[in-house]
């Protein structure tokens, strides 16, 4: 478990390590061969580079994880310089957010169909004992999670209704609630490395190159679909509006023959792509 500590300031350390080393050269220029003066110098300069060895510098959204012949002291977070057991070992690690973009990854959907995915997270290191001590590289464990999670993401759901009509939720059409799922599958793996997620949305989504044309021919052919289908309801209640008009306002008799001739000619104007080009009879109905 984490444990903060604030060492002390590091500036009386420094200036005692300025003396020394002063000290221990003006004895070594005025010793003259005297054995003492000597002695006392290469003592004042051991004792200045082993105090010097624990001056630390943290710089804001840095720690130091401290260890002592094995054993954790703590996590110094305290910002400037610092003074610490010179004989800790020192780790440095980044409590700052940062980027991790997955490469493209080509994996089955939940219909097996091949697609591509990538995502985007932002990440930072929440509890430093965590990422030192509980994994072996914790920026690598990120990488290998991340990628781990996104495949599993993927394979959970369809990529879209076409594939599952009855799916509540799909990778195209899922948006902020995929987002989300990805958010807790990381959440979940991450957490034994201490790592926080601050934020996972999926960058890229797109079917595998040798079914990408297939599936862009299915979905324009159901589009297609759909488009005549309203059109052929509206032109449906077009002529029925129009009969109904025709027979209210008793404009004009018709026997179901014509009936079904203006029904027909109405579908076939109403429905078609192109404007009709209309041919006048100049006689009656019925030549």
């Amino acid at each position: 478990m984490e444990k903060i500590i604030k060492p002390m300031s590091g500036y009386l350390t420094l200036i005692l390590t300025l003396v020394f080393l002063a000290v221990s050269i003006a004895l070594f220029v005025n010793s003259q061969g005297n054995g003492w003066m000597i002695t006392i110098g290469v003592i004042l300069t051991l004792s200045a580079f082993f105090l010097s060895a624990g001056l630390i510098v943290i710089s804001p959204n840095h720690s130091r994880v401290l260890t002592f012949f094995g054993k954790y002291v703590g996590t110094a977070k305290e910002n400037g310089l610092l003074f610490v057991n010179p004989l800790y070992t020192k780790q440095k690690i980044s409590l700052r957010a940062e980027n991790l973009e997955s490469s493209r990854l080509k994996v089955n959907d939940s219909m097996g169909n091949p697609i591509e995915i990538a995502a985007v997270i932002v990440w930072r290191v929440a509890d430093t004992y965590k990422a030192a001590f509980e994994v072996e590289d914790y920026e690598q464990y990120v990488k290998v999670q991340s990628e781990a999670a996104i495949r599993h993401l993927a394979t959970s759901f369809p990529y879209d209704q076409f594939e599952d009509e009855h799916a509540t939720i799909t990778l195209r059409g899922g948006g902020e609630k995929v987002n989300e799922l990805l958010e807790k599958e990381l959440s979940d793996r991450l957490a034994p490395a201490g790592i926080q997620i601050i934020e996972a949305r999926i960058s890229h989504l797109a079917y595998a190159q040798e079914i990408a044309g297939a599936m862009l021919q299915r979905q324009q052919a159901t589009a297609i679909v759909a488009a005549r289908t309203k059109i052929v309801e509206g032109a449906v209640g077009m002529v029925e509006l129009a009969l109904e008009q025709l027979s209210k306002k008793e404009i004009v008799h018709l026997d179901e023959e014509k009936k079904a001739a203006m029904v027909s000619n109405l579908m076939v104007v109403l429905c078609a792509e192109k404007a009709a080009t209309p041919i006048l009879n100049t006689g009656t109905l019925y030549q």
